[in-house]
């Protein structure tokens, strides 16, 4: 990732509430999630939309000033983008906005578009309200996760099953040993993918069944080590196994520093030996990496 994107708070942990309920946005606000992400879309209903709106505005001003609060809108699709914008960006705009069924990078920059306008006629900084999407929830989306490069504002991609699921007609997403099938597994695969390419962070789907824990840390850390850096969150529950999973443990810090330490003592080496065993650049290029993600979190 580029230096500014960097630069941003964690995401490892992000906390869905639906935008038609004033108690669960300010649980979610005042939970440990690195991200409140209050919810126009799919939890709320057509009919509910404008409420939704006013009540989702109200809890932004209302959050802590540390409180980082995103919005996931509507898709550009269903004509909701632009009064979901008009009502959340006032004084005070949310940290992001989340975007829903994206079928490519040309979607964020229209989504930018729309951004600016409200910030400059809202005298906020322009570019300040940063972007995710949600980037495999279409047959179409799917062939197009490999377009966000320079997407503009764009910090974060997404993937998600259901809608996915809906479009395509399958009735399971999992098979027996409650894996994803091998479509739903791509999905996973093209935005790990698309999002590296593009250099923000990949953020893992939601897990369902929101009690199990277990399953949730064991599901957590396993995504992380193939490269995702966060994860969608449906109860306050999951946050703290979340945040657990993701971030960097002091064993891993502690080899991570040793790692560097090592090419230091050895300026100029492509490789170099460190307890029996031969590192070369792209293990020095890890270390650096984890030992970001420690200082943000």
């Amino acid at each position: 990732m580029t230096d500014s994107k960097t630069a941003l708070p964690p995401m490892r942990s992000w906390l869905f509430a639906p935008g038609d309920s004033e108690k669960k946005m300010a649980k979610a606000i005042a939970s440990e999630a690195d991200i409140a992400l209050l919810d126009l879309e799919d939890s709320v209903t057509p009919e509910n939309k404008g409420a939704a709106r006013a009540l989702v505005a109200d809890a932004i001003a209302a959050a802590p000033a540390e409180a980082n609060v995103w919005v996931r809108i509507n898709p550009l699709s269903t004509g909701w983008t632009a009064d979901d914008l008009d009502a959340i960006i006032g004084k005070r705009a949310p940290g992001g906005v989340f975007l829903p069924k994206a079928e490519g990078g040309h979607d964020v920059a229209t989504l930018d578009t729309m951004l600016t306008e409200r910030e400059k006629a809202c005298g906020i900084e322009q570019g300040s309200i940063k972007v995710a999407a949600l980037v495999t929830e279409t047959a179409a989306a799917m062939f197009t996760t490999g377009t966000y490069d320079g997407a503009p504002r764009l910090v974060a991609m997404s993937w998600g099953a259901e809608d996915l699921s809906s479009e395509l007609g399958a009735q399971q997403q999992r098979g027996p040993d409650g894996e994803y099938t091998h479509v739903f597994e791509m999905a996973r695969s093209l935005c790990l993918l698309g999002a590296v390419k593009a250099r923000v962070a990949p953020i893992e789907t939601v897990q369902p069944e929101f009690r199990d824990l277990d399953k949730l840390s064991e599901r957590a850390r396993r995504v992380r080590a193939q490269g995702f850096r966060g994860m969608l969150a449906i109860h306050p529950a999951q946050v703290a196994p979340i945040n657990e999973a993701f971030t960097p443990s002091a064993e891993e810090i502690a080899h991570a520093r040793a790692v560097v330490q090592s090419f230091a003592d050895n300026p100029g080496a492509g490789a170099v030996s460190m307890n029996g065993n031969m590192l070369d650049r792209p293990h020095l290029a890890l270390a650096e990496r984890l030992l970001a993600e420690a200082g943000r979190t």
